[in-house]
């Protein structure tokens, strides 16, 4: 059984290491951390900026092996009812098993229940299809944009998709 809890800042050791290229690191950060390879300490130091914040949460997931993945949540409206997901990764060796999907069901779970928001939202790049189809098996729904977002990274052009999760009531 998966859990979800609160990131601590020894459990960076661990998900800079899944981390194995750049390509998988821009796919992972969209170039909101600007150097690769990542240490841990990078990682803790950039989540340092957000300590005192009541609008944005670290979260790890775990098993009885010990932590399986990681996503951040945070506020993107004043009224604290849109949530949106970042950073989302799971552990290298458990990909391609149900980890993600079981964690990011854990994790709309707690931002339903717990933080009371109403829908949550995420991007992912066009070129980055296992983390679509597993955020498609989550329940997440794709959003159709007028214009589609766009980073410029590696020298590429990515566009964006986004999707996104109704609360159901």
């Amino acid at each position: 059984m998966l859990g979800l809890r609160p990131y601590k800042k020894c459990d960076a050791e661990y998900i800079v290491k899944w981390i194995k290229d750049e390509v998988a690191f821009r796919k992972w950060c969209a170039d909101r951390l600007k150097t690769y390879p990542i240490t841990a300490e990078d990682l803790n130091d950039y989540y340092e900026q957000y300590a005192f914040s009541d609008s944005f949460f670290e979260m790890t997931a775990f098993d009885e092996t010990g932590i399986t993945g990681h996503l951040i949540m945070r506020y993107t409206d004043g009224d604290k009812k849109e949530l949106r997901f970042g950073f989302v990764i799971v552990d290298d060796s458990k990909r391609g098993k149900g980890y993600g999907k079981e964690m990011l069901k854990a994790a709309l779970r707690y931002a339903f229940d717990i933080l009371k928001a109403e829908k949550v939202t995420l991007g992912v790049f066009e070129n980055n299809e296992p983390a679509y189809y597993c955020y498609k098996a989550a329940g997440f729904q794709d959003v159709f944009l007028l214009k589609p977002e766009i980073y410029h990274i590696l020298d590429e052009d990515w566009n964006c998709l986004e999707l996104e999760f109704i609360r159901r009531t």
